[in-house]
Formats: structure tokens, C-alpha cells, sequence
């Protein structure tokens, strides 16, 4: 009888675990790529085929904005994200526009063309950028690298400007 007793009880201890487990592995992955942990060593190649490598943009606040020209949201926020780019590139930010995998390239020129982006636009064929940025899948998602190289700040989704702004003005600050 003791036993039968037991064992709803094991069960949810069962699945308990199991959902503390997955939320370790989902914290994990999220500090992993998250502030304070050095952004990952990566070469971005330009639409021009220019290679630009993040160490060497070090001593420079960076963001990498990944997004794609299906996504409503990228293409919504992209006013603000050049406007972002013109108010503080004069103080040593650096942009760098990674188009997803599944953007075909020639949407990608048309668009950068067309709305003039001031700042670097990559392709990431090979998901390559993506997968060293943690997977990224959702877009847009930025983060914001500091002067040493660490990761600062990462947005899943459009962010809130006024803050993010006002990140920038402390990260070129310091």
C-alpha cells in the first residue's frame, strides 16, 4: 500500500526535476551569450565581400542587429536602428546588419540599397554568425558589445530606444 502511495508522488518529483533541468540548460544558454561574457570571435563578410572581423572593432561600442527583410518587425525598426546608428557613430559606435540564411542576398542589396543603411550589412549563408551568437532564430535580436569585447546587452525583438540609447550614451562613455 506504502508503495502505490509513493508513486504519484516520484512522479511529480520526476517531471520537477526534469523541468529544473531544462531551465538550467535554458539559463545556461542564455548567460552564455548574454552580459558580461566576451562576444563570440566571428568575421563578417559584407555585401561587397569585405571582411570585417569583431575583435577588430574592439574599443568601439558594437551592435549586431540580425534580421531579415520577411520579417515585419526588422523592417519597422529599421529607421530607428539608422537613426540610432547616426546620433552615436560620430562617438565611436559601430552597426553591423546580419541578414538571416534564408534572406535571399538579392533582397538583401535591393533593401540596403533602396533605404540607404549607413552601417554594415552581412550575409550569414551558413548560419555560421547565428550559431555563434548562440542560435539566434528570432529577428530581429541585437546585442550591444562593449569597448572590451563582452556583450553587453542582447534585445529578442524591437527595443525600446529611449533605453537602448541610453545604454549607448554609458557604454561610450566609459
Amino acid at each position: 500500500m506504502q508503495a502505490q502511495a509513493n508513486a504519484p508522488k516520484s512522479g511529480l518529483m520526476i517531471k520537477l526535476a526534469a523541468v529544473l533541468v531544462v531551465a538550467a540548460v535554458a539559463a545556461f544558454a542564455y548567460f552564455k551569450v548574454n552580459a558580461g561574457n566576451a562576444a563570440p570571435d566571428v568575421t563578417f563578410t559584407k555585401l561587397d565581400g569585405q571582411q570585417v572581423a569583431l575583435k577588430d572593432l574592439r574599443g568601439k561600442v558594437v551592435m549586431v542587429n540580425f534580421w531579415a527583410t520577411s520579417c515585419t518587425t526588422c523592417v519597422g525598426e529599421m529607421p530607428q536602428m539608422i537613426d540610432t546608428y547616426n546620433k552615436f557613430k560620430d562617438r565611436g559606435l559601430d552597426f553591423v546588419a546580419v541578414a538571416m540564411s534564408y534572406d535571399p542576398p538579392n533582397y538583401v542589396l535591393n533593401y540596403t540599397e533602396t533605404r540607404k543603411l549607413p552601417f554594415k550589412v552581412a550575409l550569414d549563408p551558413q548560419d555560421t554568425l547565428a550559431k555563434a551568437f548562440g542560435d539566434v532564430k528570432l529577428t530581429p535580436t541585437t546585442f550591444v558589445i562593449g569597448k572590451d569585447g563582452n556583450i553587453i546587452k542582447r534585445y529578442v525583438g524591437e527595443p525600446q530606444f529611449a533605453e537602448l540609447h541610453q545604454l549607448l550614451e554609458k557604454a561610450l562613455a566609459a
